[in-house]
């Protein structure tokens, strides 16, 4: 139970030097970024395994293998991104150097869920993601809390 305090508390205070950043990454690269991570979400709601994939740095990809195993792991461990009620870009920054982007969605249940999107530039310019932290949130957290 420690831990896992913790590493609330750690998030916590990553989202608010975070939000206290946003100038850390260039607009035009933070349009790039909600892009990527706009269409991954659009290719989960198609179930197009392999265009979501597509967006998956290489350290994912070849972790996962193929875009079936990918959507499959998503579809168990982070439910919420596959099928958005609701999706609410916040802050963008770079956190702990890695450029992020969080989100809060909305599941079809009304839970609500802080993503923490880590980007990776490619050599060709390009971003990908290169993981995904998702931490739900109390009933009671503003909607705007990002």
């Amino acid at each position: 139970m420690a831990a896992r305090i913790g590493v609330a508390v750690g998030l916590l205070l990553a989202a608010v030097a975070l939000s206290q950043r946003l100038t850390d990454i260039p607009l035009q690269q933070q349009a790039e970024i909600r892009a990527v991570i706009e269409a991954q979400l659009a290719a989960f709601q198609q179930d197009d395994a392999g265009r979501a994939f597509s967006f998956a740095a290489p350290g994912i990809r070849q972790k996962f293998q193929t875009p079936e195993r990918f959507l499959q792991m998503v579809k168990q461990g982070y439910l919420p991104l596959y099928r958005p009620a609701r999706v609410e870009f916040g802050a963008i920054g770079l956190l702990q150097g890695i450029p992020t982007q969080v989100l809060i969605v909305t599941d079809g249940e009304g839970l609500r869920y802080r993503a923490y999107y880590l980007m990776e530039r490619q050599p060709d310019g390009s971003w990908k993601i290169a993981g995904v932290y998702l931490e739900p949130l109390p009933a009671e957290a503003p909607p705007n809390s990002v």
